[in-house]
């Protein structure tokens, strides 16, 4: 099942795409949030689909879709993840993964505008594999791990990279800035997806394409992730664990490339669908 959101920006309806077709739901079910998967919603909108699938409501063609979900609680992040973009970005290997915060206030829908913030010269992109978590995780064992996993996304985890790496700190200053987790357009249920360690991830700016990774080399795998995110903070429905980025970041070129105003990110994964945007400069 692949779940979407449909509508004006904080406006969103629920819907699902059927054999890329999207249908609206919402007079079925009211928000995909918290309660919405704590619930067993999914399960329940399954029944309902099957049972209703003729009578569905087509979405029409154009209509803007937003994050596949509302606001989490959280957005987590690992950070240096694929080992070819650790050996880009002159890094390490991690020992364990690497934790940061990206903002709620950050997420945005898979085509809106992607705003470089005020005083900004090092935008970046990072296509991801994103953990869309289904029920309250607090120290789960990696064996049981996929067990709380309602899905999977596709997410830029776009940074700002003087913020992220120059001006002390964590690396959150760089990274929730405001239209910086563009997500979806779906969240994808973990049946439609044959494994989850072999999805092809890629990204282009203006047409060329720089990133191009497999969640087959990902250091830590997907059921350690959340295993491993679970064991320092409880994960709650609907919070999203993004799991890193492959090598092709702006970062990683020498000399380093950055988004610039006007540039039209495209970005995509294998049964996640693909997202495009438009970079705009920030005017206040």
């Amino acid at each position: 099942m692949k779940l979407i959101r449909f509508g004006e920006a904080g406006q969103e309806k629920p819907g699902v795409q059927i054999a890329g077709v999207n249908y609206d739901v919402s007079s079925f079910i009211s928000q995909y949030d918290e309660d919405f998967f704590a619930n067993d919603g999914l399960a329940k909108l399954q029944t309902y689909i099957e049972e209703n699938k003729s009578d569905l409501t087509e979405i029409a063609a154009g209509v803007r879709l937003g994050a596949p979900f509302s606001r989490p609680s959280k957005i987590v992040c690992i950070g240096l993840n694929y080992k070819d973009h650790a050996e880009e970005t002159g890094a390490a290997l991690p020992a364990e993964p690497i934790i940061f915060i990206k903002s709620t206030t950050a997420l945005v829908g898979p085509n809106d505008h992607v705003m470089i913030p005020k005083n900004s010269t090092k935008t970046d992109w990072e296509v991801e594999f994103g953990i869309v978590i289904g029920k309250r995780a607090t120290y789960v064992e990696e064996s049981e791990a996929l067990d709380y996993v309602a899905g999977y996304v596709l997410h830029n985890d776009v940074s700002e990279r003087e913020f992220q790496i120059e001006r002390g700190g964590t690396w959150d200053k760089g990274k929730g800035c405001d239209t910086f987790a563009p997500m979806g357009p779906v969240l994808t249920t973990p049946d439609e997806i044959p494994d989850i360690h072999n999805v092809k991830l890629w990204l282009k700016v203006n047409g060329k394409i720089y990133q191009n990774g497999n969640t087959s080399n990902l250091i830590f795998s997907v059921p350690f992730i959340v295993s491993y995110v679970s064991q320092f903070m409880t994960l709650l429905p609907g919070d999203v664990i993004s799991t890193g980025t492959p090598a092709g970041v702006g970062l990683g070129f020498n000399p380093p490339i950055y988004l610039q105003e006007g540039d039209i990110i495209e970005l995509g994964a294998e049964y996640l669908g693909e997202q495009r945007q438009e970079v705009l400069a920030y005017k206040k």
